[in-house]
């Protein structure tokens, strides 16, 4: 909560400077513009003093190690070492490097040193002692420095710039100069391309508008690393260091890289902003490559109007194909750096080339134009195969060599999906309304992700082909691309210098993949940040994506499809075979109770006394028909009962949840010596001729009637209405089995052709 505000007319006292002096309770030290200093009670309100000043604007206020006295750092380059118990100034120092941007103090290590930062990333380290320089860290940041701060009781040094970088400064060798010892560096201007690098999902490559190449680690920051800044020559842009430097390069615009050979050789090409000469990159050794890659015509005289516009990498890592706005495509080999070839008798197109493509086996090379003109090549004798007119000019293409699908992002903002196997558009999508910066495809090919000028992340699904997610951001996305383990989304965005990461939600948690309707209204959502984030309530959105995926199959899904019951075959499938199973398992012998020993052993009579020997039981049992005197099942009554309703739910879903010992002794109990009678046999036949009308619990009908022919044959043969039933049951039966036996040859054919053909 505010406790306190304070309010200055700007004209006489405009802030630059905040310090709570060391000891001073419930003080504060305010630095202006206009040179003058004041010392304020916050508790009480009250300004206890004011100083007069140098009569220059105050940039930054410094707490010296010793009590009472404070470095004052001026907008000419000068610092004040003051005592404002006294208002006594004690050392006076001066740079010619501008304002004071930040001062800090090494404290309690036995040093008294001082260090003061510059508006061009100088640092300047001032003896306190011999009140002296005692040397200059030279170009510490390519901006200007924003803050430092000496780690207490350690010769170590924090800074920061504008350049996106902070760095750790070690004071460990002679002279008093400063080593870095670790840093951590993003882009100094917004990422315009990001791709992961390598199957693994652990790095991501990234081109900035500053014109550095970096690698950003999706584990730890302690793996990022950057590869450069592309150069024209490499050694003159050393001598002459990153301020003088003319031989610069312009930023990135399209890379493409490759895993395979990058111990070897270089496994990264660009393409930078209105240039024709194409950079290789290597990877391993974070540094950029030896080749220049641009046409031989060109190699004498730089054109003004032509530069590279696409780039590919062959999965194998040889070569490097790169299309030109004028329409050429040409091929170079990426260890010697050799040009070895282009496509067509002068160009491959006559617009501008918009994509290039290499299929995984190189094979095929695809290639866009602005005219509106999507062409196959042979990649090794470089003709023209084939040759396709788009309804609009495309932007930019994207091929997922896996599955062999490619996305091609139009200038009328839609996006269609092109098999190059049967080299037809197989899908069209259209409902972004701005140009389309980006496309990704997940691991398995199955989504599309595209990202839009109008802010919009929308995720297509191309089997069902509909749009299954949208969001919205509040910058538009830029870049985008999906982990090879398709656990992350990566996203760069207008006018920012960070690279966002979105989780994979359908990895751990229910998400419905239902289509989204044509009147959906994407929520805007904010982008992933390093600050905590209040918990936001989710369960009642987890509730309803249950209610939304939840769906009940319905126990047919059409009158004409012959459907199987969800039962396990152990209901079933073993159902004539019981009386060979109860064989198997039936006991050689009964178990025998033994017989209690009697107290005293009674002995036979006679000189030589023996025992009785032990008498044998007659262990025979008789088996007895108790079919007369048995009581009627609940299956038994059910069957009745249907004789007059026709209603045969109930005792079908009755034997469903029998096993098969149980449907046995029901069945057998059917006929008229197991207690049942001619009718119920009948109302049996009727229920499995229902379930073969209906054509469902097919298999369950084939098992049920099976077994029901093998216990009573001999009766169905003699019962003149049981044999009419049967009769009915053997033409249903058979003409359902024709039918399916139609449909299973059909489909054996065309897999036997697949088989043959295709290898």
């Amino acid at each position: 909560e505010e406790y306190l505000q304070v309010d200055f007319d700007k004209a006489a006292f405009a802030v630059s400077a905040v310090l709570h002096p060391s000891t001073y309770l419930n003080k504060i030290l305010l630095g202006s513009e206009q040179g003058s200093l004041q010392l304020w009670n916050i508790r009480s309100n009250k300004l206890l003093y004011s100083f007069p000043g140098w009569n220059l604007a105050v940039t930054t206020l410094e707490q010296a190690p010793a009590v009472d006295v404070v470095a004052v750092g001026l907008v000419s380059g000068h610092i004040i070492v003051h005592n404002i118990k006294f208002d006594e100034t004690l050392m006076r120092f001066q740079q010619d490097w501008g304002p004071i941007t930040s001062i800090s103090f090494r404290t309690a290590d036995g040093h008294p040193v001082m260090a003061a930062g510059s508006p061009i990333g100088h640092i300047a380290l001032w003896d306190l002692e011999e009140k002296k320089l005692m040397c200059q860290m030279q170009d510490a940041h390519s901006t200007a420095i924003a803050g430092m701060s000496f780690v207490p009781g350690e010769p170590l040094l924090v800074t920061n710039g504008a350049d996106n970088a902070i760095r750790v400064w070690i004071f460990d060798g002679p002279g008093g100069t400063g080593r870095v010892l670790r840093s951590r560096m993003g882009h100094s201007a917004p990422p315009t391309k990001i791709r992961y690098h390598g199957q693994n999902g652990e790095q991501i490559l990234s081109a900035g508008q500053d014109g550095t190449l970096q690698s950003f680690s999706t584990v730890h920051e302690k793996f990022n690393k950057s590869l450069g800044r592309g150069s024209i020559n490499k050694k003159k842009s050393k001598k002459k260091g990153l301020k003088l430097d003319t031989m610069a390069l312009p930023p990135i615009t399209v890379f493409a890289s490759e895993v395979a050979h990058q111990s070897d050789w270089d496994n990264i090409v660009a393409c930078h902003q209105g240039y024709i000469t194409c950079t290789t990159w290597n990877y391993q050794k974070t540094s950029m490559g030896a080749h220049k890659l641009r046409p031989e015509e060109f190699s004498k005289h730089k054109p003004i109007d032509i530069y590279a516009t696409a780039v590919d990498i062959t999965s194998c890592g040889n070569f490097a194909v790169i299309g030109l706005s004028a329409g050429q495509v040409d091929v170079y080999n990426m260890q010697s750096g050799i040009h070895r070839g282009c496509y067509g008798k002068e160009r491959a197109h006559e617009g501008a080339v918009r994509g290039v493509a290499v299929d995984g086996l190189n094979q095929l090379i695809i290639t866009a134009g602005s005219e509106g003109l999507i062409k196959f090549w042979k990649f090794k004798t470089k003709e023209l195969v084939y040759s396709t007119e788009l309804s609009s000019s495309p932007s930019g293409i994207l091929l997922h060599r896996d599955s062999g699908i490619l996305g091609i992002a139009f200038d009328d903002f839609s996006i269609s999906v092109l098999d190059i196997e049967t080299r037809k558009i197989v899908r069209t999508f259209s409902g972004h309304y701005g140009r389309i910066n980006d496309m990704t495809f997940s691991p398995d090919g199955r989504w599309l992700i595209t990202s839009s000028m109008d802010c919009t992340i929308k995720t297509w699904d191309l089997p069902s082909g509909c749009l299954v997610d949208c969001f919205l951001v509040d910058s538009a996305a830029v870049s985008l691309a999906m982990s090879p383990t398709g656990d992350f989304l990566a996203s760069t965005h207008v006018d920012d210098l960070g690279i966002y990461l979105w989780s994979n939600r359908s990895l751990y948690s229910l998400v419905s993949l239902r289509p989204l309707p044509a009147d959906y209204e994407p929520s805007m959502v904010t982008r992933p940040s390093t600050c905590p984030v209040q918990d936001v309530d989710v369960a009642g959105d987890e509730e309803k994506c249950d209610k939304m995926i939840e769906y009940v199959s319905p126990e047919q899904l059409g009158e004409q499809l012959v459907t199987l019951s969800s039962l396990p075959e152990s209901r079933w499938k073993n159902l004539l075979s019981l009386d060979v199973i109860k064989k198997k398992n039936k006991p050689r012998e009964l178990p025998k109770v033994p017989k209690s020993a009697p107290f005293f052993i009674p002995t036979v009579p006679g000189l030589i006394p023996r025992y009785v020997a032990p008498e044998e039981e007659n262990t025979q049992s008789k088996l007895v028909n108790l079919g007369v005197l048995a009581q009627k099942s609940d299956f038994y009554i059910h069957l009745e009962e249907a004789l007059s309703t026709n209603e045969y739910t109930a005792p079908l879903n009755l034997l469903k949840s029998l096993g098969p010992s149980n449907i046995e002794i029901e069945l057998r109990g059917l006929s008229p010596e197991g207690g049942g009678s001619v009718e119920v046999m009948l109302s049996f036949l009727r229920m499995i001729g229902m379930m073969l009308d209906k054509k469902y619990n097919f298999e369950l009908a084939q098992a049920y009637l099976a077994l029901f022919l093998k216990l009573h044959l001999k009766i169905l043969s003699s019962e003149p209405n049981l044999v009419g039933e049967v009769s009915r049951l053997s033409k249903q039966l058979e003409e359902t089995w024709v039918h399916l036996q139609t449909l299973f040859n059909q489909s054996l054919c065309v897999l036997t052709y697949m088989k043959s053909a295709l290898l």
